[in-house]
């Protein structure tokens, strides 16, 4: 075979599907099988940004599905299809190491004629991205095809040998004057909470995008926007309340929270679970906090107050143990939302306890909330309604049927036979079937609270931060579900008409 037969041959061989290849490589004299086998490389470097540092780095490179979806961007951006992609992902999941860096190698070795520019909240973040490009170049410039023109090969900026191409680097903020690019990667524009929560730094965030960033993209040219949510207003939310027809959007919370899910999760399903199962998603959920995790790592952040509750409605009606002491009670009740029910990662079971006196006013008394198993929070809210002498138990019966009931209806009688219940007459058991939307349930008790006819005796800090975070569309927390059952329970005017004498067992005596 002459040389310009082999070379026929070797074009040919790219275009044929894998199982013609499989079959010419195994006919191949094995000075030709070598060739094959650098075209296979080739080829697979030139599929996708993951695939390439697969190639490179001989499997090591971590790959995940999520991070597919970034290679899959910047798969159309370099087949010249101009692409607007705001991509939304918690922190510590491969976000910047993929689309700051890899991808961009991989997009210049497909078009070395083309600038990047890539920015972050500060130059120095900027400037690591573009070392790391510039020093994998160094590295893989026989592999990969391109090399570093002489001269040009600063941190934020180099040129490549032979094109017009390079890339160029920048904080978030700063001058880019004469820096045009065809592509421009914005990977984690807000440095931190504190930055995303001043008005003055998200309004500046926000000129510099419109009147820097944008203004430096070449005709044709696209911009991807990866980060993670702080802020309501933050860059990605400016960018979908005034321009969110123009963008792809792609929204990978933690935690999957919907059937449309962009990587097809169930519900509850971990983003990355060979690195953050389930399990450590919880951790972490605990360590950070409400308000962080469902910004963070939810991508759906939540105002400082939310919509529903607010902080002075707590804090200024709050009874101390003393004060308390001196109230005459009509009613108490536990109430329990079991874990598991709609929110995709409710890993608490509620059990909140609240008593109501002749005036209209209740109390919070008690919060119990934690893991537990179906046993555990059985006996926890049995053991709470004796402590308290409560007349009702309330269970959340939605999504577990008559089970909630059956588990308390079980555990008492194990309780007596401990007799550890003071010989006291189980409470009636209600079960409450939640026929409106978690805001309709909520919007009334939260009246109260504003008008002062709720008290929490003490300081219930986990269940306080819940209420005042939650924002309706959201996931409830049980904690806080379990104190709308029970305060709505009390503040029924038709239990409170009722119950009082409908009780012929003497469980209510003492009360008045």
């Amino acid at each position: 075979m002459g040389r310009a037969d082999e070379a026929a041959v070797l074009r040919l061989y790219r275009s044929l599907p894998p199982q013609r290849r499989r079959e010419i490589a195994a006919a191949s004299t094995p000075q030709l099988r070598t060739r094959l086998a650098r075209i296979e490389r080739e080829m697979a470097m030139d599929r996708s940004p993951g695939a390439m540092a697969a190639v490179l780095t001989d499997g090591r490179e971590m790959q995940a599905p999520h991070l597919g979806l970034i290679d899959r961007a910047f798969e159309r951006v370099a087949a010249g299809t101009p692409t607007r992609l705001l991509l939304t992902m918690p922190p510590r999941h491969g976000k910047s190491r993929r689309a700051a860096r890899w991808a961009p190698l991989w997009y210049l070795r497909r078009r070395p004629e083309h600038r990047v520019m890539i920015a972050s909240y500060s130059s120095d973040l900027a400037d690591d991205h573009g070392r790391w490009i510039r020093d994998a170049i160094l590295s893989y410039q026989q592999q990969i095809g391109i090399s570093l023109r002489p001269g040009s090969s600063a941190a934020n900026r180099f040129d490549l040998v032979g094109t017009e191409g390079g890339a160029v680097m920048a904080g978030v903020g700063g001058g880019l004057t004469g820096k045009g690019a065809h592509l421009a990667v914005v990977d984690d524009p807000i440095k931190d909470a504190a930055e995303a929560s001043s008005p003055t730094m998200r309004k500046r965030l926000w000129e510099w995008w419109q009147a820097v960033l944008l203004t430096r993209i070449e005709p044709g040219g696209s911009v991807i926007l990866i980060q993670t949510r702080w802020d309501e207003d933050d860059l990605a939310g400016r960018v979908l309340a005034e321009e969110a027809d123009r963008w792809t959007v792609i929204d990978l919370p933690a935690l999957a929270l919907s059937d449309s899910d962009a990587l097809g999760r169930p519900i509850g399903g971990a983003l990355w679970p060979e690195r953050y199962d389930e399990a450590a998603l919880t951790e972490i959920r605990r360590s950070v906090g409400e308000r962080v995790w469902w910004s963070l790592y939810m991508q759906q952040p939540r105002p400082q107050d939310g919509g529903v509750w607010q902080w002075p409605w707590i804090t200024d009606n709050r009874t101390s143990a003393a004060q308390f002491r001196g109230i005459d009670l009509t009613r108490i009740v536990v109430a329990v939302d079991p874990a598991g029910g709609e929110s995709a990662v409710g890993d608490e079971t509620g059990i909140v306890a609240a008593a109501s006196d002749r005036d209209g006013h209740l109390y919070v008394l008690e919060d119990r909330s934690g893991n537990r198993g179906a046993d555990a929070w059985g006996r926890e809210t049995c053991l709470l309604a004796i402590e308290l002498r409560a007349d009702a138990i309330v269970v959340e019966s939605n999504y577990g049927g008559d089970m909630t009931r059956q588990v308390i209806l079980q555990a008492w009688p194990e309780l007596q036979r401990e007799q550890r219940t003071e010989n006291m007459l189980m409470p009636a058991v209600l079960p409450v079937t939640a026929k409106h939307g978690k805001r309709l349930r909520a919007e009334p008790i939260a009246q109260l609270y504003e008008q002062g006819r709720i008290h929490h005796v003490g300081e219930w800090p986990t269940l306080e931060q819940q209420m005042v975070t939650w924002v309706a569309g959201m996931d409830s927390p049980d904690r806080m579900d379990a104190a709308v059952h029970a305060l709505t329970e009390l503040a029924n005017p038709q239990h409170r008409g009722t119950l009082s004498t409908g009780y012929r067992d003497a469980r209510l005596n003492g009360r008045r």
